[in-house]
């Protein structure tokens, strides 16, 4: 099944290390081949995902809390 990351927002965080960090979400699309337009359709999941400006992963949680994977930075939107 073919997938893509559509870039749903982009918004500065600040890291309870001190840092400011430039935070991405996106939205998981999948190809629809029911349709044979000879156009590519493709459909949201649903599934967001959130990573920073420099591809590193950023763990969301559904209380709006966020942290940077790797390190457990915690973030919080500006």
């Amino acid at each position: 099944m073919d997938r893509r990351l559509h870039l749903l927002e982009s918004f500065d965080a600040q890291g309870n290390d001190g840092s400011t960090y430039r935070v991405r979400g996106y939205e998981h699309l999948v190809r629809d081949t029911s349709l044979h337009d000879g156009l590519e359709h493709w459909e949201p999941t649903g599934e967001v995902e959130y990573r920073l400006a420099d591809g590193e992963p950023i763990e969301a949680h559904r209380d709006g809390s966020m942290f940077i994977a790797r390190t457990g930075v915690a973030l919080a939107r500006h």
